[in-house]
């Protein structure tokens, strides 16, 4: 072979080896989308009829692992542990309809029927999703937006009928009546010692009023939605834009108590809880165009780049966790966070950084690491999420918001890259 047809098939042969590496590049989320498809069919299809939705895998870790990650005495949190019997450790944790969780499975249904068409999973989405209609009628919690807009949301989005609206306005009705005019929040829990507290979880609920709003065109969704926002902007929030877990207020709505429920201390930054603020202020940018709450997400979201220092961008349970071999990650923080930022990116001057982060995030999480392999995680799509590590609950297992937010992070990189 001659010097210039050696040169030739070298260059053929590089150009097929980057080919192949493209192919392999863009084929993650293909191939990402497969695998949720598969587990979640295969857990439909087994749960079917049980009355019963997938919420987790249950675990319990020792209580001086505890106070290792969270450096406290067991005497602080004991009175707060949420520990399954013997018998069900290392097994499927299933809900009923009034879990705060309960909208998160058919929800994921829903997000993977859109990334595929797949008929199955439009049918048994639909199924899911009404299950929870009796959720229409219940007021004992803030999470009825998570438990109604992510299955009914997104059945209205994808396959509209006349019986979902009144069941979203109702939800949304049974929302506002959690309102206090003198506080300016909505309540979240009627548990604890707590006054009235306020969640920055709550910020996710908001979607369900705006939806209410575009829907029956009364502004009163909209206003306290507004309002409830302002507030948490006002007293959740520290100097460096990370936030507290939980805010309580005093009847005249001075600041109660400013404290956490499921982070490492009450100073620290619980990784979800920095995503749901991004999430929550980015939406409500997206509704009111009010720049204070673009400027709002994007510092959260600053703060989340600056202070999540893992190689994968797959935060630790906590940013102020002591890190070390057994630190548990939380891939739930990671997919809410990276859904935020890809709606961000469209509104943020320097938008194609947040993008290029939710990209990152996604990526970490479609690797063997996070995805699980078909057949396997009991059904659940990933791995390595952690619900409350102060209560011993819910440990480095798979949760279906982590889920959820995974499929809808997938849609909107979908949309982003058309």
């Amino acid at each position: 072979m001659n010097i210039k047809n050696s040169l030739i098939a070298s260059a053929l042969m590089a150009m097929a080896c980057i080919s192949c590496k493209n192919d392999k590049t863009e084929n993650w989320m293909d191939h990402s989308v497969d695998v949720a498809s598969q587990q979640l069919l295969v857990t439909a299809e087994k749960m079917d009829g049980t009355g019963v939705l997938p919420r987790s895998i249950w675990t319990v870790y020792p209580l001086d692992f505890v106070e290792r990650q969270t450096e406290r005495d067991r005497k602080v949190f004991a009175d707060s542990l949420v520990l399954p019997a013997d018998s069900l450790v290392n097994k499927m944790h299933t809900i009923n309809i009034y879990d705060w969780t309960s909208g998160f499975f058919p929800g994921s249904l829903w997000y993977a029927y859109e990334l595929t068409g797949n008929e199955d999973l439009r049918k048994y989405a639909a199924s899911y999703t009404n299950m929870l209609a009796p959720l229409r009628n219940f007021k004992r919690t803030h999470d009825i937006g998570f438990m109604v807009n992510c299955s009914f949301g997104n059945a209205l989005r994808l396959a509209p009928n006349d019986t979902i609206q009144p069941i979203l306005v109702s939800t949304a009705d049974n929302l506002c009546s959690r309102f206090d005019e003198r506080i300016g929040c909505i309540r979240s829990w009627d548990f604890g010692r707590w006054n009235f507290p306020v969640i920055i979880d709550n910020m996710m609920n908001l979607d369900l009023l705006f939806n209410a709003w575009h829907l029956t065109g009364n502004k009163k969704y909209y206003d306290i939605a507004i309002k409830h926002a302002e507030t948490t902007m006002k007293h959740h929030f520290r100097k460096d834009f990370t936030s507290f877990h939980v805010v309580s207020y005093n009847n005249d709505g001075t600041v109660e108590e400013q404290c956490t429920h499921q982070g490492k201390n009450d100073a620290s930054a619980w990784a979800r809880g920095q995503a749901w603020a991004v999430y929550g202020y980015t939406r409500c940018y997206r509704e009111s165009k009010d720049k204070k709450f673009l400027d709002q997400a994007i510092n959260v979201a600053n703060m989340i780049m600056s202070r999540v220092k893992t190689e994968d961008c797959i935060p630790y349970w906590d940013y102020d966790a002591p890190v070390t071999d057994e630190t548990p990650r939380d891939a739930s923080a990671a997919a809410v966070t990276a859904s935020a930022f890809l709606e961000l990116c469209s509104y943020a001057p320097d938008g194609k950084k947040y993008s290029n982060y939710a990209e990152k995030i996604l990526r970490s999480l479609s690797s063997e690491s996070y995805l699980a392999k078909p057949g396997e995680n009991m059904g659940f799509v990933l791995m390595h999420s952690t619900g409350s590590l102060p209560n011993d609950s819910e440990i480095d297992t798979p949760l279906n918001y982590a889920d959820y937010y995974y499929l809808e992070a997938l849609v909107r990189y979908k949309e982003l890259k058309k």
